[in-house]
This record gives C-alpha cells, sequence and structure tokens, in this order.
C-alpha cells in the first residue's frame, strides 16, 4: 500500500519515535543561509531546529545561488524532511526549520528582502570553498569571471559576495544593523576571509560602505565536522519505513557532529550552545585539533589499510592491529605536537574518532579518502612531525603514513593506476623511476618540493624514519598485516 506524502496535513500520522520539534515549526524567519544542500540540513538546520525549542523566531530561508532542485523537490513536502542517524540504533527526526526555498536567478527580489530584513540577524553559507572566489592567497580574486560580471552589473550579483555586499549596502542605507554573516565551509579562516572577501568587494565601489561593514557586521570563524553520505533510494524506503509516510527527500548523517563558532557576533543569535553547539575564541585550535587527529589518522588509514587490501574505513580500523597503530600514533604522537583548546576534552575526540571510523553502517572508501594526497598530507601529517621534531617527540607512526603514501604513488605507477591529484603527472613520474634500491626510492620521493619543504626531506631523523617505514611496508600483504604492524609498534 503506498504511504501519503509527508506534509503538514500529514504530521498527525508520524509515530511517536520520530522526533519532532513543534516549537520549530511555528517559527517565523530569522536565518538565510546560501547553499541548502545535504550538509547544511543535516547540520546546521538541525541544529537550528533543535535550539528553537529554547525559544526565538529562527525559521530558515535557504536560498540556492543556481539550482532549483533542492526548491522543487522539497515545495512538494511543504519544506519539511527527516534526518536518519546512522548508527547500532537509528533515530529519526523530522525538521521543519527551513520555512521556504528561493532560487537566486528566479525569486532575486525575495532574496534581497529576506537579506535586508530587519527581522533576520543570522546569515549563513555552505558554499564550497570556490564560492567565495579567493586567489591563492586567500584574498579577492578581482580576476575571477563572477566578481567581474557583478562589478559590471551591481544590480544582478551572481556571486555570493557581491549579493551580500549589495544587501549590506541596502541595509546600511536603511540603517539596519545586527547582523552576523557565518560561513559553514571548510576553509580555514572561513570568517575572516569571508569579511575581507566582502569588504575587498565593497571598497572597489563604495568606501563608506566597506567602513560599515567592517564597524557594524561579525563574520566569526567557525568549524564544522559531520560525515553526510549521499541519500538514495534505500534511504527513501528506511525513512518511509520508519515515519510510516513518504519523503522523496529525506537526509542522513552519522551520530556524530560537531559546530564550532567563534563567540564574536552583532546581534542575536539562536540558543545553539544549550543544543550542542561550542563557542569559542579558539576556533584555530579546533581546526587544528581537526585537521591532526582527524584528518591525519584518516589518510594514514586510507592509505595503510590500501596496502593491506582493505576497501572502506570500517574493514581498516576493524583490523585490531591497524586499530592499534592509528590510536597509538593519535595518543602518542599527535596529541603532542600541540595545544588544544582548554575546552576540547581530547581524549574523548580520539575516542569519538576511533568511534566514527567503526561505524559500519557508513561505507567510507579508503580510494576516495586517498585522493589529493600531494594537497592533505602537508597540512594533516607534515605540520604534526614538524612540531614534533622541533619538541624532540616521535615521528615513528606518523612516518609511517607518510611511507604509506609514497608505496601507493610507486604501486600507482607500476600498475598504471590513475589517481585523483593535482600533482598526478609530477607524482607518477617521480614514482615511476623507483628502481627498487627502498633507500633511493624515498630519498628520491622526499626531494618533491612541493609536498616536502627542503628543510623536512633533508632531516635526517625525517628521512630515517620514513625510509624505516618504507622498507616494512615493502613486505606488507594481507597475509602478514599482524606480524608487520607490530614490528612498527
Amino acid at each position: 500500500m503506498e504511504k501519503q506524502r509527508l506534509n503538514k496535513q500529514t504530521l498527525a500520522l508520524l509515530p511517536s519515535s520520530v522526533i519532532h520539534n513543534v516549537s520549530s515549526a511555528k517559527a517565523e524567519i530569522g536565518i538565510v543561509h546560501l547553499g541548502p544542500g545535504a550538509f547544511h540540513r543535516a547540520h546546521q538546520a538541525v541544529y537550528t531546529d533543535n535550539a528553537m525549542e529554547f525559544g526565538g523566531n529562527w525559521g530558515i530561508c535557504a536560498v540556492s545561488m543556481r539550482s532549483t532542485g533542492v526548491r522543487d523537490e522539497l515545495a512538494e513536502q511543504e519544506n519539511l524532511y527527516t534526518l536518519a542517524i546512522i548508527d547500532e540504533n537509528p533515530s529519526y527526526q523530522l525538521i521543519s526549520a527551513i520555512k521556504e526555498v528561493l532560487v537566486l536567478g528566479e525569486q532575486r527580489q525575495q532574496v534581497m528582502a529576506r537579506l535586508t530584513a530587519a527581522t533576520t540577524h543570522i546569515v549563513s553559507l555552505t558554499i564550497t570553498e570556490k564560492g567565495y572566489c579567493l586567489d591563492g592567497k586567500g584574498l579577492l580574486d578581482t580576476a575571477h569571471a563572477d566578481i567581474v560580471h557583478d562589478l559590471a552589473n551591481p544590480a544582478e550579483p551572481r556571486s555570493a559576495i557581491a549579493l551580500l555586499a549589495t544587501a549590506l549596502k541596502i541595509r546600511m542605507q536603511q540603517g539596519i544593523d545586527q547582523l552576523t554573516i557565518i560561513s559553514c565551509d571548510n576553509l580555514a579562516d572561513n570568517g575572516a576571509k569571508l569579511g575581507k572577501a566582502i569588504v575587498a568587494f565593497a571598497t572597489l565601489s563604495d568606501k563608506t560602505l566597506a567602513e560599515w561593514i567592517s564597524l557594524n557586521v561579525c563574520f566569526p570563524n567557525t568549524m564544522v565536522d559531520s560525515i553526510t553520505p549521499a541519500s538514495n533510494d534505500e534511504l527513501r524506503a528506511r525513512v518511509a519505513e520508519a515515519i510510516q509516510l513518504q519523503d522523496n527527500w529525506p537526509i542522513q548523517r552519522e551520530a556524530f557532529t560537531q559546530w564550532v563558532i567563534e563567540d564574536h557576533f552583532s546581534g542575536p543569535r539562536p540558543a545553539w550552545d544549550k543544543v550542542g553547539v561550542t563557542f569559542t575564541q579558539n576556533v584555530s585550535g579546533y581546526e587544528k585539533a581537526k585537521l591532526r587527529l582527524l584528518n591525519g589518522s584518516h589518510s594514514t588509514l586510507a592509505y595503510l589499510g590500501l596496502r593491506c587490501g582493505f576497501e572502506t574505513v570500517n574493514e581498516g580500523i576493524s583490523h585490531p592491529a591497524l586499530f592499534k597503530l592509528v590510536k597509538t600514533m593519535l595518543v602518542e604522537e599527535v596529541k603532542v605536537s600541540f595545544n588544544a583548546p582548554d575546552e576540547l576534552d581530547v581524549d574523548a575526540y580520539i575516542d569519538a574518532i576511533l568511534k566514527r571510523y567503526s561505524n559500519r553502517h557508513i561505507r567510507h572508501l579508503l580510494s576516495q579518502i586517498a585522493w589529493d594526497g600531494s594537497q592533505k598530507l602537508p597540512f594533516r601529517l607534515l605540520g604534526s612531525i614538524q612540531d614534533n621534531l622541533a619538541k624532540g617527540n616521535s615521528i615513528t607512526l606518523m612516518a609511517v603514513g607518510v611511507a604509506a603514501w609514497l608505496h601507493f604513488l610507486v604501486t600507482a605507477a607500476k600498475t598504471n593506476l590513475k589517481i585523483v591529484d593535482p600533482l598526478a603527472d609530477k607524482l607518477i613520474s617521480e614514482a615511476a623511476y623507483c628502481a627498487g634500491n627502498l633507500a633511493d626510492d624515498v630519498l628520491r620521493l622526499l626531494a618533491i618540493s612541493q609536498v616536502f619543504p627542503t628543510t623536512l626531506a633533508t632531516n635526517q631523523h625525517f628521512v630515517n624514519a620514513v625510509t624505516n617505514g618504507y622498507l616494512a611496508l615493502s613486505n606488507l600483504n594481507p597475509t602478514n598485516i599482524d606480524e608487520v604492524i607490530e614490528g612498527l609498534l
């Protein structure tokens, strides 16, 4: 029997097991969000939905910069959708924080009205790094095609930077302040870079506006984290069974979720602090913790796991020897490489990371995590290694992660495997010259200056540690994992 469609008229049919915050359903709009993709709907919108149990009109007007897909799909459900938490004990929550979805290209007037409304106190963004129109230094790229267009066509901006600058000009002219603009993209110093880009754009045409923005609008830095697998028919079927209604656009997420926001606002905000959001003056500390502890171990597990013949994160971390190596690396080497924020319980964070990796319900491919190693390793592992060298701390297991990446390159070169990396041609070319003299092969690959700074590549302690790891891993195969890994510990 076909189930009725999820909408406001069918909410009474929801089973009591489905979480539904009635306060959120009744709220008016107070937030405009640019980029309503799956991550926003599984992350910021959920925090906001939960926060409205503590009061406030913080409904969300979601704005798609180009695509009509989310608007058209959610419209049939009156913007309601289901969040499925993927865990051993799955749970389901109806989200009603999003009140409307607008498409900039088709509904520009309505978008501008929302951005300039006195009742709008928060604008948030998940538009991916490329949406910020930045150059290699993290500053506004005035030669970017969208920025060039927007400077020539101020009435019809198509970049988020120009759109916000235009809305802020109207707010300045009408004396409407108390607005905070929050970047939620995975970009270091995201708020600072967003604010500088908007001020730089405004400066090109209106210095008074640029000064007003600098004085009246806050751009807090943030850090976000949660794995959000793509929706599929299997999810839709599972959700339909759980909520007894047909939801054609549900989303799913792991149980772990994190949102850290710099405590720097220029107006009111939802009660996010009461539903798990961390407010701090040290977002960079949390970013470093995520980069080194989570991302660094992720990459190490990816390259080691692939060499062992595993396919997914869960398969890799489920092998006791790999679990032991990753945990030991985190506790004895990565943890001591930096100073964590006072509010962060590092040991609990490490335990949470390992638990996330062990979630068998999320199929996270090691081959995908292995992408772009030349861009990731300098931030995920090499920074920790350099800091430990300076402190005289161990780098043995982190060097194994580097060695595993070198093996990944050599294997790709020998088997004609195409790798996903902006330096792919250079990396494969160098790896193809590796002739089997293992110590020489390591020196050749460590000489790739785009990845390894000279001070590190010529550090004998580092070279020795990577070489030892590389030699040990040259014998690694699915039949001797325990023996080889134990020899590294």
